[in-house]
């Protein structure tokens, strides 16, 4: 009797697919509060400053496809790859619904964000455990984070000295690793958050021998909150007046290209670099790359049901 095929649930975070879908994006986002005109105009100038809208499904798109192609071409279980967003079709509930549709007993879920943490990772888990249970199926074999996944820390260590060769012989620039910031009551609760990051920080310093790098955080959202600090333009600013001219910014955060790298990384930081004189090269995004693609294969395996591992 052939076994059935392993179900992978690659969770991400969503983006509109159009500028018609930007408002009701924005207002899932705020739990169906709709923004502010001046909040939503400000979100569409962002998507317009980088050409439109984000390219984001279109990567995890080329994600799911290239990982469901290598997974069935290693000589293991069957797999078929099933993804879910968080903020816009299909949603995870979707996804789940799908692979009952489709007769999968077995998934693995996993979230395209190495670093966990109860807001993020933890809120896309309990939305695929809350949909696996009320269809009755698929079983999930969770994934909780990967942050410190071999072929993941290879790739951005490649990543980082590609972007430090790229300045002039001799020139020694500040590595910068950075992360989508999250409210400060998190640490209230020891939310693993801050700590996997700066393990995934000294695991890539590590292995490049680093003696120039930090951690900054990004992208604070616009709530009453406090978020996490220090902001990466309160870092760079910082930098230059303490003498620095050049530094390499690896967004070791985020797998993809979108609005936070695009837009707040390529545009706004590079906009006050340009202002104070301070030279600024980012580490190329993970993206489709194949060694990536390598590495969450891996994470597949290894979290798979045991008796199917290659």
């Amino acid at each position: 009797m052939s076994q059935s095929p392993l179900g992978v649930l690659l969770m991400a975070y969503g983006t509109p697919r159009t500028v018609e879908d930007v408002e009701p994006y924005y207002t899932h986002i705020r739990h169906g509060h709709p923004p502010t005109p001046e909040l939503l105009q400000n979100l569409l100038n962002r998507y317009e400053a980088i050409g439109g809208l984000s390219p984001l499904n279109e990567i995890t798109e080329a994600q799911a496809r290239g990982l469901e192609e290598r997974l069935n071409a290693d000589g293991g279980r069957a797999v078929k790859v099933f993804l879910g967003m968080k903020h816009t079709h299909p949603f995870i509930e979707q996804a789940i619904a799908d692979m009952k549709d489709a007769g999968i007993k077995e998934t693995v879920a996993l979230v395209l964000a190495p670093h966990y943490s109860s807001m993020s990772v933890g809120s896309y888990m309990k939305s695929a455990r809350d949909a696996a249970k009320r269809e009755g199926a698929p079983r999930l074999f969770e994934v909780q984070s990967w942050h410190l996944q071999s072929t993941f820390i290879d790739l951005l260590a490649e990543r980082v000295k590609a972007a430090i060769a790229s300045f002039p012989t001799g020139v020694d620039p500040m590595v910068i690793f950075s992360a989508h910031s999250l409210p400060q009551r998190i640490l209230e609760t020891n939310d693993p958050y801050p700590l996997q990051l700066r393990e995934t920080t000294e695991a890539v310093a590590r292995k490049l021998g680093l003696k120039k790098y930090m951690f900054a955080w990004q992208s604070a959202g616009r709530t009453a909150d406090p978020w996490m600090g220090p902001d990466i333009l309160e870092v760079l600013q910082n930098l230059k007046e303490q003498g620095e001219d050049n530094a390499v910014l690896c967004p070791a955060g985020f797998v993809s290209d979108h609005l936070e790298v695009l837009y707040d990384i390529d545009i706004e930081a590079q906009q006050l670099c340009k202002n104070i004189h301070l030279n600024l090269t980012r580490t190329e995004s993970l993206n489709a790359d194949d060694k990536f693609l390598k590495a969450l294969s891996e994470i597949i395996r290894q979290h798979e049901p045991a008796q199917n591992r290659p």
